[in-house]
């Protein structure tokens, strides 16, 4: 069975569909990481968005590989461990864009297709259920207002010792929802047989316990 989640930057997809997949036993497969590590990778050598030749031949030198150690996703790229240097925000910013590209899409897909075709996966990202996997049984759009985004975002940079600015960050959030949704490759948007399920005034396990019904009503279970 294939779970798809999909929705706006700051909507809590990723923790969400950890939590899912640890409930279910299902794997979870992390998009967003695959397409940070290509944005950490064109950051670091100074890939140009601009231009296609470059793209398509540092598509070519770009290994992706995520692996679960003790538990715990590690991403690596080229075979340096980089799970933490992908989070950072310029990172994710710079993701958005990368996603945007046909010849990293392209790269990523036949990669993601693989894996769900395989296993019993929850994926998450803004095109999985219109575009990577458009035949996944459960679909969910998954969402929050701007500003319930932003605040969380904030909580968390604060609870890492950092000290955020709640204005930038609620602008970066609407930056990364227009570009996500105006690109001319996959855009985000909710597939016409997903689920839409905002979150603002839910918790984590609400959401969780909603997804993990659905998938168990759904299989029969």
């Amino acid at each position: 069975m294939n779970i798809a989640i999909d929705g706006p930057a700051g909507a809590g997809k990723s923790t969400i569909a950890k939590l899912v997949a640890k409930e279910l036993g299902f794997l979870y497969v992390d998009t967003g990481a695959m397409y940070r590590s290509i944005a950490l990778y064109f950051i670091e050598n100074n890939v140009s968005l601009d231009d296609e030749d470059a793209i398509d031949n540092a598509c070519d030198n770009i290994n992706i590989e995520i692996k679960y150690e003790d538990g715990v996703q590690q991403v690596y790229l080229n075979g340096k461990n980089v799970s933490l240097e992908i989070r950072q925000e310029q990172v994710g910013n710079m993701a958005s864009k990368v996603a945007a590209k046909k010849a990293v899409r392209d790269k990523l897909l036949s990669l993601q297709r693989d894996i769900a075709a395989d296993n019993n996966v929850i994926m998450d990202g803004r095109d999985i259920g219109t575009f990577v996997l458009p035949n996944a049984e459960i679909k969910i759009y998954l969402t929050a207002s701007v500003k319930t985004r932003a605040k969380r975002r904030y909580d968390e940079l604060v609870s890492k010792g950092e000290s955020p600015d709640i204005n930038k960050i609620e602008a970066d959030i609407e930056q990364r929802d227009y570009q996500d949704m105006n690109r001319e490759i996959a855009p985000l948007k909710q597939a016409d047989d997903a689920i839409f399920l905002d979150t603002s005034d839910m918790n984590i396990e609400q959401v969780v316990a909603y997804i993990c019904n659905l998938t168990k009503n759904k299989s029969g279970d």
